[in-house]
């Protein structure tokens, strides 16, 4: 393009990665997981298949950067250790009832039967962060399996909730879910 034109290439790289995130948010809410591809995301953005490489490494990590995903609970995680099991309910009942299905825990779930490579890709970028987390508060030596079993108990609620949407669960007003999340989080994590 000339400078003529009016048009100048942009060579900032922080602008490049919001268009790709957000091209990604657009493409997963869209396609889903699974259907979703890399090369339609840099189209989308404007880049090219390579620079989203470049900044994301995978597919996986992208849908991290892209959802809401396990920062905003791992965000909650700091703070008073007594509170942290409501801290943890209160924003993860938020975020899937403000995620359009466009969420990571609910593409892990969903991706789990189709595509069990990705499916344990996402679960272990998630696993990672959150551990790295709970193990500055958690006095406990055995953060790894609390961590997982709140992944686990967190992956039931959404493949019943937020996936398959039937029963109980699924139409269990947010506050009541809150609650009932704060107990047995609080037994994973603190007893």
């Amino acid at each position: 393009m000339s400078q003529a034109s009016g048009s100048r290439r942009t060579r900032n790289p922080e602008e490049k990665q919001a268009a790709i995130i957000a091209a990604a948010r657009a493409v997963f809410a869209e396609r889903g997981y699974d259907r979703s591809t890399i090369r339609e995301i840099a189209r989308r953005a404007g880049v090219t298949h390579g620079l989203v490489i470049l900044h994301f490494t995978s597919k996986e990590k992208l849908l991290l950067a892209a959802g809401s995903g396990p920062r905003i609970l791992v965000d909650h995680v700091p703070g008073d250790l007594e509170g942290l099991a409501g801290r943890i309910a209160r924003a993860f009942v938020t975020r899937m009832e403000s995620a359009d299905g466009a969420d990571p825990f609910i593409a892990v779930v969903r991706s789990a039967a189709g595509d069990q490579q990705a499916a344990k890709a996402l679960l272990q970028a998630m696993r990672e962060e959150s551990v790295a987390a709970y193990r500055q508060v958690l006095p406990s030596a055995d953060v790894d399996a609390r961590v997982d079993l709140v992944g686990a108990h967190l992956i039931g609620v959404t493949l019943n909730r937020y996936v398959l949407g039937g029963g109980p669960l699924a139409t269990m007003p947010p506050e009541d879910l809150i609650a009932r999340l704060t107990t047995s989080l609080h037994a994973i994590l603190l007893e």
